[in-house]
């Protein structure tokens, strides 16, 4: 057994207990506390915290574009890379008071597919069933293992509980990736898989009145279709918006059903807009999805905003979305990453 040390957490008081082979983000989620993180590989810096007492930390690989060289030395670290080899005090840098207690058990599982099918070119529809309960929040994501290697890959539920046991994922496929290349050549109906979750903290804060702006790309539809699923069984009725970008109208996907909550959901409006129409007879929203919300000229003062999607479209959505008037503390955000994929 690897030895274990103690990790409080600052300024909300948390203690937890943390083996040396596992890291601060993995143990505090095992332990039911929901710290703020992205992308669990080192790469968005959303776990970014810092270091009060102690030293004796050692560091997965990283980019330094989410930890430069200087903020390590300066105590800065990103605990879904750390692990502890003494006692230590850590400053959360980004918290949420009303999720962190709120964490459910990380659970291993076995599901075997239902349906692996295509959506669009470049996004494919997997449904799974799982052997077991798993509980989840809508907005939460899962690991998936690949089999033959020691990969893992993050992907966001669609759907809101797991009824029946059977979960929904929009996957993007990218020409070279490992996990894409394993689904699009190898995972058949009955193929049974491995996951781990539930991860994330990009699920619906209760702030009743005030207006919701969903923004959207690609497999961002995942998170932000189960956010909107759960508050239609949930007849939350808050002013909501969706802005979803893609690239031709062959690439939008869930579109029915999306129009579809619009009735169900009296103040909620779907906006898909296209970067590229070329010659599709469409008479909706062009441009890049954050120019369409830029030139909708709307005052978002005391709105909540949930961005998901790649990375490029959500930093462009992050340095929009204050200029509008939504806090930043009130912005959350899941920005897609692709390590290991090609």
């Amino acid at each position: 057994m690897a030895e274990k040390h103690r990790v409080r957490f600052e300024p909300v008081g948390i203690e937890i207990d943390v083996a040396e082979d596992t890291t601060i983000l993995r143990a505090a989620a095992e332990q039911g506390v929901m710290l703020m993180h992205g992308c669990k590989e080192g790469q968005c810096a959303a776990c970014k915290s810092f270091i009060l007492d102690g030293d004796d930390v050692e560091h997965d690989r990283y980019s330094t574009f989410a930890l430069p060289d200087y903020e390590k030395e300066e105590g800065f670290t990103l605990l879904c890379r750390a692990h502890a080899y003494e006692d230590l005090t850590i400053e959360l840098l980004n918290y949420d008071e009303e999720m962190i207690q709120s964490g459910l058990p990380i659970q291993e599982a076995t599901a075997e597919v239902v349906s692996n099918e295509n959506v669009t070119h470049d996004l494919r529809h997997l449904v799974v069933r799982l052997d077991e309960e798993l509980k989840f929040f809508p907005g939460q994501y899962l690991d998936f293992a690949i089999p033959g290697t020691e990969e893992t890959r993050s992907f966001s539920m669609a759907n809101t509980s797991a009824r029946d046991g059977l979960l929904e994922f929009v996957i993007k496929v990218y020409p070279d990736g490992v996990f894409s290349r394993f689904l699009d050549t190898e995972v058949a109906v009955g193929d049974r898989l491995r996951v781990t979750g539930p991860f994330g903290v990009f699920t619906l804060r209760d702030n009743p009145g005030a207006e919701l702006v969903f923004v959207g790309g690609g497999a961002g539809m995942a998170p932000i279709l189960s956010l909107l699923r759960s508050m239609a069984e949930r007849g939350i009725d808050r002013k909501a918006t969706y802005y979803y970008g893609a690239r031709r109208e062959a690439d939008l996907c869930f579109h029915a059903e999306l129009r579809e909550l619009e009735e169900k959901l009296p103040n909620f409006r779907y906006v898909p807009a296209l970067s590229e129409p070329g010659d599709d007879a469409w008479d909706g929203e062009t441009g890049l999805i954050t120019d369409v919300l830029r030139r909708a000229g709307l005052d978002l003062t005391g709105a909540d905003a949930y961005v998901c999607g790649p990375p490029p479209m959500v930093e462009a959505a992050l340095e929009l979305l204050p200029a509008l008037g939504v806090a930043d503390k009130r912005v959350f955000y899941d920005k897609f990453t692709t390590t290991g994929e090609g």
